[in-house]
């Protein structure tokens, strides 16, 4: 009988206690074993979650490499800006690692990174769930096969929702690049660059310029009789879609983030609680135009490629729908989709139809949840790579990441230096 494997969580928010859901859903294949969150509410939370024992509960990184406690590999979901101190650690310690996007905030100290896991010969792969989504991986086997051709030029689009990108880049962690350490781009459009990356893989991107700027959640935008808290006084609350007592205790929507500034663990279930709270000093009950967020809410990041193909990413934050699309041309054919419907049509010219075109739908039907269903699936996939049992077609190791990183790190120098900045071609692993 296998055995499964065994792992240490570090950092316990939701990203954490995603990836841990394997273990319930797989026991035969992975178990927690450790658990290592500073934060007293996300370590028991998580700690009762997989049936850590208190024993195994670490307050720091430090006392979890101390304690010398043997596993087979460390889930790093901590925080953007602690990503590299806290990466930089669990290598030199020699443990194999599962590591949330971005993989750190700057190129030398991803390749500092990438350097010491060579050295030490420690694994590392990126969570980079969009590349285990049906829906993509269905586009990749298609470009794979040859059916387009040479893809020419690309345009994707994320389309991120009032309601998140409220809760997570006005109100919440991501916010504020000052104090996360990442730019929207690499908080949540890392995936999107690396599906442009892996798209085009073999092909390295030689240029990219951006722009974009924070058009509405600012403070000149604030309508008339809105307060500083939506549950304390706001004139507005009742007709406002941002209204923090609707949105995370009546709809219930990501209201994890909003119950983790609860005074006590043993509040986290009550809705009394959470909606006083918010009218006090829980930072998810602020108006979104009275906040401290400066990060983009809209931005373009044009590429291109060493061999001529041309891509541009678009960024909307604040749509009324939430959605990923993709439209890829190439010699042959083209692919047009959308992520959340699930589907995508692959077109090639034809003269002998009345359109001049032929038309196949491809319906993945994997639903959005969990990343178009890919974070499960990256779950899965990592445990088979530390098992030794082979890599995907989507396996994300290190190396494999650095370009889309590359590109991230550049759009924004070119964004505010308003300049086309190029990518240098890795050589033996090596800018």
């Amino acid at each position: 009988m296998e055995r499964p494997i065994e792992i240490a969580i570090v950092g316990c928010g939701n990203r954490g206690r995603v990836y841990g859901q394997y273990a319930l859903d797989e026991p035969g294949r992975m178990r927690i074993k450790a658990v290592v969150e500073p934060n007293v509410y996300r370590r028991e939370l998580t700690g009762d979650k997989f049936g850590v024992p208190a024993d195994m509960r670490f307050g720091s990184l430090d006392a979890f490499i101390s304690s010398g406690t043997e596993v087979d590999a460390v889930i790093n979901a901590t925080m953007d800006r602690e990503h590299y101190a806290t990466a930089r650690a669990i290598i030199g310690a020699g443990y194999d690692m599962l590591i949330e996007k971005p993989v750190c905030l700057a190129k030398d100290e991803l390749m500092e990174l990438y350097g010491l896991a060579v050295e030490k010969g420690v694994r590392v792969m990126v969570c980079h769930v969009l590349r285990y989504a049906p829906f993509y991986v269905e586009i990749k086997k298609r470009i794979l096969s040859g059916e387009l051709g040479d893809i020419h030029s690309m345009v994707t689009e994320e389309n991120v929702s009032f309601h998140h990108y409220a809760t997570a880049f006005v109100r919440g962690k991501w916010g504020n690049s000052d104090v996360c350490g990442s730019q929207i781009l690499m908080s949540k459009c890392c995936h999107d660059l690396d599906i442009i990356t892996w798209l085009k893989s073999g092909t390295a991107p030689s240029y990219v310029a951006s722009f974009g700027g924070l058009f509405n959640y600012i403070d000149s935008r604030m309508p008339a009789g809105a307060g500083e808290r939506c549950t304390a006084g706001c004139g507005i609350s009742e007709n406002c879609e941002y209204d923090a007592g609707k949105m995370y205790v009546g709809k219930r929507l990501w209201n994890y983030y909003a119950t983790e500034y609860l005074d006590s663990y043993a509040d986290r279930d009550s809705q009394e609680r959470l909606g006083w709270s918010l009218g006090e000093k829980n930072p998810y009950g602020r108006c979104v135009w009275k906040c401290d967020n400066n990060v983009m809410d809209h931005q373009t990041v044009m590429i291109e490629f060493e061999d001529g193909c041309t891509v541009s990413h678009n960024l909307l934050g604040g749509t009324a729908k939430p959605d990923r699309t993709i439209h890829i041309a190439g010699t042959k054919g083209e692919i047009y989709g959308s992520m959340e419907s699930g589907s995508f049509c692959v077109r090639k010219p034809d003269l002998e139809k009345p359109e001049q075109y032929n038309e196949e739908t491809v319906d993945i039907k994997a639903g959005i949840d969990g990343h178009g269903g890919g974070d499960l699936r990256l779950a899965a996939d990592f445990v088979s790579y530390i098992k030794g049992e082979g890599t995907s077609v989507s396996t994300t190791e290190l190396g494999d990441s650095i370009y889309g990183h590359l590109i991230g790190f550049g759009a924004h120098e070119a964004m505010t230096g308003r300049k086309v900045v190029a990518i240098r071609r890795l050589k033996h692993g090596k800018l």
